[in-house]
């Protein structure tokens, strides 16, 4: 009988910050974007950037990413990092 070689397949991981599947192999430091802050809906308060309400806007009609100010809610991570699974908490 000739040598036996079993090929170890990498277990498939998801990150909990983008969703995304990944292997260890796969994990640098640039695979995950995502926002390490919230989707919140507040008037822009941080003097960098200002979002004008109609007059019959609510006062918390702005709705945004409170790290970057991006307003789409589907708008692409403003951070890069290593994919963190679930399995490491």
């Amino acid at each position: 009988m000739g040598e036996k070689r079993e090929m170890e397949k990498e277990t498939e991981k998801i990150c909990k910050r983008c969703k995304k599947s990944y292997t260890a192999s796969s994990n640098d430091s640039s695979s995950c974007r995502f926002h390490p802050s919230f989707f919140v809906c507040r008037r822009h308060d941080d003097q960098k950037r200002y979002y004008e309400l109609k007059p019959d806007d609510p006062p918390y009609a702005a709705k945004f990413y409170d790290c970057c100010g991006a307003e789409d809610p589907e708008a692409l991570g403003c951070t890069t990092s290593v994919h963190v699974s679930y399995d490491d908490d």
